[in-house]
């Protein structure tokens, strides 16, 4: 392959700032180099820059089982442009399969593990660079936090979704899966209906397909600046899947070269910018908890009450699942994330001056797509499920901010329904997502009620638990519109109804959600933004002084670190103790 400039004066040595010069160059180098020799690198190699591949490939989740391939696709277009590709491996936690499971407290604490160890193997082995691949839910997140926390100039790469299955006609996803569960036990489907479910929804690999959690980090690593524009939607067995990463493999070698670091790129109007497209494509609450983590990362100030005030004057104009009917293949059958970009650019809702990996800012990233025809023209862009901001599909974006006496420190809902609905009703209180499960599937819910799962949140649970299981049967069950749920944990992406999570202060360090009873009247008013209970200041302070101090649910292992260790869900339950020090 022919090498390009970059390379060329990486051969030559002329960058001697270079982090892996370490452990590569001068003569006390030699045993390091024989380490290196040892696995089929050569001088050639040892001359060039050292780009890292963070790899999470694993048989644990469809999102990843393909990840190896992708990787290699970078890992050649590395080569092939003068860097040295080393690539290293994490871990991933498949959220799909650990729902509903003691397991799934190990998923929001997978997306610290992942930025800590890319972090480290990153400074430990001296790498100038990194291609950060993501598939599951929390790496792409992690591999975002470890890039800022490095500050190394690097280039994020999804791995892809997965493509819609195929049940009695009509196309479904994993979503279907879960809420079936719910109309099983109300005998509103049959097991044998349900089996055949299983068996189809998930056809090959890929993340899940909705604009759920791995797909919205995946369109907002975009809006960033932190991948490319257009690499986030093309799908997982797709051949232009592997140009993405060769794509990003070139990049790599280039932000090497030109130093350009995440610190350069990110500012305020790109977290803007990332809430802004994440509210007009009905994305994932999990990401104003991930967003709040990168941009604390970065020392960014942004707080939760900003997703609501951008939400505010942003409309939501793709109809996705799970507030919609399409899927992430779809968006990419029709030009992908930057034509979303391009709409919201046009009705001046996104900073086009925001810089982004490539070196060309928001706006100019959008022109280059358009000229080099990798983005198609307004006039050619025919579905009728992607809206105008002009004639959304809502006239407000997705996610919500509820404040109250419930929430002071803020609560999140996603709208996939009606944005004017309001709920009143008895609270059923429950101290864990198995207890509620457990009512829901045996019909104790009623239409009226108010689920309150509490115990849930970053340091209770601890991992702030999603529960897609319990608001999928909810829904499963016919409950879309008459029953409300609240949490100091979270949901999947493809959760939709009234549901609220993230309750801020959390029950385990004495917020008010944990001096909730048993028929308390709860109130969930979106047009208002309130979470609140019909009780007395007074009363409430009354109930937390007579509250019983939670033990610990884990006082040994990785878990325990985390019950110590996680901050509160309003700032992004981070737990990189600077972040925390500097908020204190």
């Amino acid at each position: 392959m022919e090498q390009s400039e970059s390379a060329e004066r990486f051969r030559y040595g002329e960058n001697p700032e270079l982090p892996s010069n370490d452990v590569t160059q001068g003569v006390e180098r030699a045993p390091h180099r024989a380490m290196f020799r040892a696995m089929g690198y050569d001088d050639e190699d040892l001359s060039s820059p050292l780009v890292g591949i963070a790899n999470p490939a694993a048989d644990i989740t469809p999102c990843n089982v393909h990840l190896d391939d992708v990787a290699t696709a970078a890992r050649g277009a590395i080569d092939g442009n003068g860097g040295m590709p080393v690539e290293f491996g994490t871990i991933t936690i498949s959220d799909a399969i650990s729902m509903g499971t003691e397991g799934m407290r190990a998923s929001l604490i997978s997306r610290e593990v992942i930025a800590d160890s890319v972090e480290l193997v990153a400074f430990g082995e001296r790498m100038d660079g990194l291609v950060t691949v993501g598939g599951c839910d929390k790496n792409t997140p992690g591999m975002m936090m470890a890039a800022i926390r490095t500050d190394l100039p690097s280039v994020f790469l999804y791995g892809g979704s997965i493509l819609p299955g195929e049940h009695d006609g009509r196309e479904i996803t994993i979503q279907n899966v879960f809420e079936g569960v719910g109309a099983v036990s109300q005998g509103e489907m049959s097991p044998e209906e349900l089996d055949e479910m299983e068996r189809s929804a998930c056809p090959g690999a890929g993340s899940c397909g909705g604009m759920f959690t791995a797909n919205t980090m995946a369109a907002i690593s975009e809006a960033l600046g932190f991948a490319p524009l257009g690499s986030a939607a093309p799908p997982a067995e797709d051949e232009r899947r592997y140009e993405t990463a060769r794509r990003a493999g070139r990049l790599a070698v280039e932000v090497v070269d030109e130093r350009r670091r995440p610190s350069e790129f990110l500012s305020r109007e790109s977290f803007e910018n990332a809430i802004a497209l994440q509210v007009a494509i009905g994305g994932s609450t999990n990401a104003v908890l991930h967003l709040l983590a990168l941009a604390a990362e970065a020392g960014i100030d942004i707080d939760v009450g900003l997703f609501d005030e951008i939400s505010r004057q942003t409309p939501k104009i793709a109809d996705l699942q799970p507030g919609g009917e399409r899927v992430m293949s779809d968006l990419h059958d029709v030009g992908g994330v930057p034509v979303v970009l391009r709409r919201l650019l046009a009705a001046d809702l996104l900073h086009g001056d925001a810089g982004t990996v490539t070196g060309r800012s928001l706006a100019e990233e959008l022109t280059h797509l358009e000229t080099s025809g990798r983005l198609p023209p307004e006039s050619e862009i025919d579905a009728d499920w992607l809206y105008t901001v002009d004639e959304p599909k809502q006239a407000e974006g997705a996610i919500k901010i509820l404040t109250g006496n419930l929430a002071p420190d803020g609560a999140v809902l996603k709208v996939t329904g009606d944005d004017r609905f309001r709920h009143e009703g008895p609270a059923r209180v429950f101290e864990s997502e198995e207890s509620a499960m457990a009512s829901v599937q045996a019909g104790g819910i009623e239409s009226g009620d108010v689920v309150v799962i509490r115990n849930e949140g970053p340091r209770g649970g601890p991992g702030m638990r999603e529960m897609l299981g319990v608001t999928a049967a909810v829904v499963g069950q016919g409950h879309e519109d008459d029953v409300a749920l609240l949490t100091d944990g979270r949901f999947s992406g493809a959760t939709r109804g009234p549901m609220v999570g993230h309750v801020a202060p959390e029950a385990y360090v004495g917020g008010p959600i944990a001096a909730l009873e048993d028929g308390d009247t709860v109130t969930v008013d979106i047009p208002e933004r309130t979470l609140a209970v019909d009780c007395s200041e007074t009363e409430l302070a009354r109930r937390l002084d007579e509250r019983d101090t939670p033990d610990p649910a884990y006082r040994m292992g990785v878990l325990a670190k985390y019950v110590r260790d996680f901050g509160s869900a309003a700032e992004g339950a981070v737990t990189n103790p600077g972040l925390q020090d500097r908020r204190e």
